[in-house]
């Protein structure tokens, strides 16, 4: 595929491979092993003298169309599938990291992420500092002579916190530190991370890039040298993404870029409109002026993203009472889909962080998360609205 089309074209053509049948629509290849013509061909493929399919475990054709088709969208050399988000990030640490490295990361960052880091990979003897997004300082500070590492999201969950990417990726690479950026929230439609210094970019395929809350996956994505680690993990380890998924995930990058668009202009209508609320506190949502790092959302991002998040004034109990009033939206966890959702993030995604961790990223328990869909933002005011005016 011609690497100068731009990223619309290539979400809708790259990673397609015909079969003999000629199909227009990608092919699902259900199938869990393959037929070799002989056995030296089996043993060339098993060694790697002999390119092909092996075992769809860590070689399948509809997921591999998948992973060309993200790497050519965010600009990347490689992509790997995982069987998820979290799968993407564990795959990436123990295959680029060892007993006695280190990891600084954001400390606000998904909850099981914060988990994964703070627990996991600590009893493998791979040590984390968590420091503020957007404090420069501290993350300069955190680094050892050990560490390998620098992780983050940005926009952050669920506060929408950015960071300066260019000027992360500087200090990174000053120190020889790799720079893995999760660009779940804002997707290749509304940042570039590689443009912007980073190593490696991190997806949960589950939310903006499957886009209907269908599928679990995740992803890698980065250079060849890099990733050949990474894939070792999965080749040997096994969390795969499934055949079919990948054909959802496919499916799923084909409007995007439409998508994305459209849960920008909910989110900022819907944010703007929450700032006028009485009940409200603080909204946080990086396409609003009261953001504060709005300018650096205008220079780094090409549109504000579908996410956001507000302070109810009373604390938990009268942001459950708004979540519980609500008909139309969603409870639940997820986030990124057509269908908007709604969450208290002090008690569902960030619940097992330890209550000062939590404090410190600022998910208080007044918080309340919203994933805009694509519903009629007018039905979405009322709806918040009926469970303001409950309190």
């Amino acid at each position: 595929m011609n690497n100068d089309y731009e990223l619309e074209t290539h979400a809708v053509r790259t990673g397609q491979n015909r079969t003999l049948e000629n199909e227009h629509s990608e092919a699902m290849f259900l199938t869990s092993s393959y037929v070799f013509n002989s056995a030296a061909q089996a043993a060339a493929r098993f060694s790697g003298d002999e390119p092909g399919n092996i075992y769809s475990r860590f070689s399948n054709p509809t997921v591999a169309n998948f992973e060309q088709r993200l790497a050519a969208m965010e600009g990347g050399q490689r992509c790997i599938a995982t069987a998820s988000g979290m799968a993407a990030i564990f795959s990436m640490v123990i295959g680029l990291l060892k007993t006695g490295e280190h990891v600084v990361a954001s400390q606000s960052i998904f909850g099981t992420t914060v988990v994964m880091f703070d627990q996991i990979l600590r009893k493998l003897g791979i040590e984390t500092t968590f420091v503020p997004l957007t404090d420069h300082a501290a993350w300069q500070d955190a680094i050892q002579d050990n560490t390998r590492l620098l992780f983050l999201e940005t926009p952050s969950n669920p506060v929408t916190e950015l960071v300066d990417i260019r000027a992360l990726a500087t200090l990174a690479h000053d120190h020889q530190c790799l720079l893995a950026v999760d660009n779940c929230l804002a997707t290749p439609v509304l940042q570039r991370p590689f443009e912007l210094g980073a190593d490696l970019v991190i997806h949960s395929a589950t939310k903006y890039l499957d886009g209907q809350g269908r599928c679990i996956g995740g992803a890698v994505i980065g250079d060849e040298t890099l990733l050949n680690d990474i894939f070792a993990i999965l080749r040997s380890s096994g969390p795969s993404m499934s055949p079919f998924n990948a054909w959802v995930f496919l499916k799923g990058l084909e409007t995007l870029s439409i998508r994305m668009k459209a849960h920008c202009e909910n989110a900022l209508a819907l944010a703007s409109w929450l700032e006028q609320q009485p009940q409200v506190e603080r909204v946080y949502y990086p396409g609003l002026p009261s953001h504060p790092q709005y300018e650096l959302a205008q220079q780094q991002q090409l549109g504000s993203g579908g996410m956001l998040a507000f302070d109810v004034k009373g604390g938990k109990d009268n942001a459950w009472q708004v979540i519980d009033h609500c008909h139309i939206f969603s409870i639940t966890a997820n986030l990124g889909d057509t269908k908007s959702t709604i969450t208290h993030p002090a008690t569902t995604t960030h619940g097992r962080v330890p209550l000062e961790q939590r404090l410190q990223a600022g998910i208080g328990d007044g918080l309340v998360r919203i994933s805009v869909g694509l519903e009629a933002i007018n039905d979405l005011k009322a709806d918040l609205q009926r469970g303001f005016e409950s309190l």
